[in-house]
């Protein structure tokens, strides 16, 4: 599955009018009679049904089909924002303005109509519970002149915001009964809001499906939306059960489940009797060397950083990974604006490699390696990783010891910026490469890794450069010159994009994965 994310405020300005002109992806004339039971496996990533609050794979899956965002993307496309709520957009040349008319005639799934003000609430709300997603209205600052029109300004120019508003976290809520039970968007709403019980129990939202019963450890059960104002929903009832991924194979197998969404590529093969929708998914793998000397003298040695850099075998990871699985020859998912050739990748160089090390003045180091072990993306085992690179750097000189923690204590001393070796995954926040630029010294996973702000100025500012451009040529060849020079200097080694694979039942049409929300349930059939 091909999947290539342009991220333009150049094409948003061209596409409004498109927007405006096709009035919305669905429409209620061709409506649909419900049937049947849609059984969807998956290991749960999952913490709240809250949209404010979350931001875990499985929520973002859940909240898609439950709650309408300003735009969106259909199915697997995430290169063109298309209508939900917002029937057409505009956006000022300067990249600061972004205007939304809303369609009429949606309602809540209690029959009242969506309006500016609980899009004004619920964005704003997501701002102020400072929770994971928060950060996806950083600089934004959400009006609405009347009932049918939304204007979200931005500190400075951001031609990622028509690619940010599609995301789960930001559907829209029923203002008026969210705060009835609770629900604040005041400045104060971190310690304020305390509606995310409630909406737990009850979606409140505008989208297909509603929730039904709700659990972070078993299943979450959701019915169609009566009151859905698109296209009805084609199942009178979506299970999504918490299931590891070698039972999901087995369920899938003798149909007692209709999808899988977390299985590897060896566990997908021989499934020729089912529908089997793969490629490489937008997640990157990748490797750090923690970058401050006060963490590791060793680890923070840029001939070591060289040295680490050339001798991983970058394919002997991918056939590790499997069937689908890629090189990331940069931190920008190859799918999106912005991502280096696969001929940019970093080659092993053993002798390369051992010329760094001879260079860093490091005799015999050994170093500890981190990565959380009771997790899996894509089916793929950060453990089976570490020891691939354990053995590569074997071959340079290296020692490499294995530190597997559960993935909370490992989240700690990541977090925290206290390992000296780092081996993670990051999957997109939303489909535009800006969101890349926390890799950079200074920023969220650069400080993780013990690069502090100051590294490195030139890379730095041409993050300040990439981030406020607006065109998209222009936008493109920055990120590229950026990741160019992570890829020659730094303490983060971009590793394999793991392959996306969902296995489904015959019987379910339309079957597509997406960048952000994994399965797209509200448009199968």
């Amino acid at each position: 599955m091909k999947i290539r994310s342009a991220g333009a405020l150049a094409a948003a300005l061209a596409l409004s009018a498109t927007l405006a002109a096709c009035g919305g992806s669905s429409s209620s004339s061709n409506n649909q009679q419900a049937g049947g039971t849609l059984v969807i496996d998956n290991a749960f990533q999952l913490k709240t049904a809250d949209p404010g609050r979350m931001f875990e794979p499985t929520g973002l899956m859940l909240g898609q089909a439950m709650y309408d965002t300003l735009l969106t993307f259909k199915g697997s496309d995430v290169t063109k924002p298309v209508p939900d709520l917002a029937e057409s957009y505009t956006a000022t040349p300067d990249g600061k303005t972004f205007t939304f008319k809303l369609r009429t005639d949606a309602k809540f799934s209690d029959g009242t109509p969506v309006t500016s003000a609980d899009v004004v609430f619920s964005l704003t709300r997501v701002k102020n519970l400072k929770g994971n997603p928060s950060f996806l209205m950083d600089g934004l600052t959400v009006t609405a002149p009347d009932a049918a029109t939304v204007v979200i300004t931005s500190e400075k120019p951001n031609a990622a915001v028509p690619f940010i508003v599609p995301n789960p976290a930001l559907g829209i809520l029923n203002s008026k009964v969210v705060k009835a039970n609770g629900g604040s968007d005041a400045a104060d709403a971190d310690k304020a809001d305390t509606a995310e019980s409630f909406l737990n129990a009850k979606s409140q939202g505008s989208g297909p499906y509603v929730l039904d019963s709700y659990s972070t450890t078993t299943q979450v059960v959701m019915t169609p939306n009566t009151n859905y104002w698109g296209t009805k929903p084609a199942y009178t009832k979506v299970v999504v059960r918490n299931v590891q991924a070698n039972v999901q194979r087995l369920n899938v197998l003798k149909n007692e489940s209709q999808i899988a969404v977390d299985l590897s590529p060896d566990q997908a093969k021989g499934l020729d009797a089912l529908q089997v929708v793969s490629g490489a998914s937008p997640n990157v793998f990748f490797l750090f060397t923690n970058n401050n000397p006060a963490i590791s003298k060793t680890t923070s040695n840029p001939k070591f950083q060289e040295a680490v850099r050339y001798g991983i075998d970058y394919k002997g990871l991918i056939e590790l990974a499997g069937e689908g699985a890629v090189q990331a020859p940069g931190v920008v998912p190859s799918m999106f604006l912005g991502a280096l050739q696969a001929s940019d990748a970093v080659a092993r160089d053993v002798d390369k490699a051992k010329a760094a090390l001879a260079a860093s003045g490091l005799t015999n180091p050994t170093v500890t390696l981190s990565y959380p072990s009771d997790v899996q993306v894509n089916g793929l085992n950060f453990g089976d990783l570490a020891a691939r690179v354990q053995a590569n750097l074997k071959d340079v000189g290296i020692t490499v010891n294995l530190a597997p923690a559960s993935v909370q204590a490992a989240l700690d001393t990541y977090r925290g910026g206290k390992e000296e070796m780092g081996l993670w995954q990051w999957g997109p926040d939303y489909p535009d490469p800006s969101d890349y630029l926390n890799f950079l010294p200074g920023q969220l996973v650069g400080l993780r890794a013990g690069w502090a702000k100051g590294a490195d100025p030139a890379l730095e500012q041409l993050g300040d450069q990439a981030a406020t451009t607006i065109d998209d040529p222009q936008r493109a060849g920055l990120y590229k010159q950026i990741q160019q020079k992570m890829n020659t200097a730094g303490p983060i080694m971009p590793l394999i994009q793991s392959a996306q694979i969902l296995v489904t039942s015959k019987s379910v049409k339309n079957v597509q994965s997406n960048a952000v929300w994994l399965v797209n349930i509200r448009e199968l059939g």
